[in-house]
């Protein structure tokens, strides 16, 4: 697919707001959708890129080796999980701590559907099974396929985890 903006075919073109765009302009796209269609407009030849095309991958590896070495030092790469808060940049356990065990205890105990259980926790499904597969829970990081030590406190045991795994792997829930 074509950049909308610059008008770069390629097959790595990332698509935002309905709209392909080279990794550069991409890369410098407004995330505001208002801005964002302005931008686009705002053409350029994608010849005038050519020279940063090759950079942009090099700064792509530093940046995922950079978020990498921020995992193994037990850093969150996502948003806070429900049960937990940042307090001075530190994730620490939230007053609603407690019910991510009752979460998976219910989930491994009583013969509740997903959509049961997410309705009494006040959760959709998919936040309910993003909840039942986190390593966050147990202490760990994961990023980029790969399981780190958290340097944080765990909200469940491994092996509660790991039977809730084992359960959602047996009903063949993805």
């Amino acid at each position: 697919m074509k950049c909308k903006k610059c008008g770069y075919d390629s097959k790595n073109n990332r698509k935002k707001f309905d709209s392909f765009l080279c990794e550069i302009c991409f890369s410098f796209s407004p995330d505001e959708k208002t801005v964002f269609d302005k931008y686009v407009t705002e053409k350029i030849a994608a010849a005038v890129l050519e020279t940063f095309r090759p950079y942009c991958k090099i700064l792509k590896e530093k940046q995922k080796q950079g978020m990498i070495q921020k995992a193994a030092k037990g850093n969150l790469m996502s948003r806070v999980p429900f049960g937990y808060k940042i307090f001075e940049g530190k994730l620490i356990p939230a007053e609603s701590f407690k019910e991510i065990e009752e979460i998976f205890e219910e989930f491994l105990n009583e013969g509740k559907s997903l959509r049961n259980l997410a309705k009494k926790h006040s959760l959709s499904v998919n936040g309910l099974k993003k909840i039942l597969k986190n390593f966050t829970y147990i202490g760990k990081i994961k990023f980029n396929n790969q399981i780190y030590d958290g340097g944080h406190q765990p909200l469940i045991s491994t092996t509660l985890f790991n039977h809730v795994q084992n359960k959602l792997e047996k009903k063949g829930i993805k």
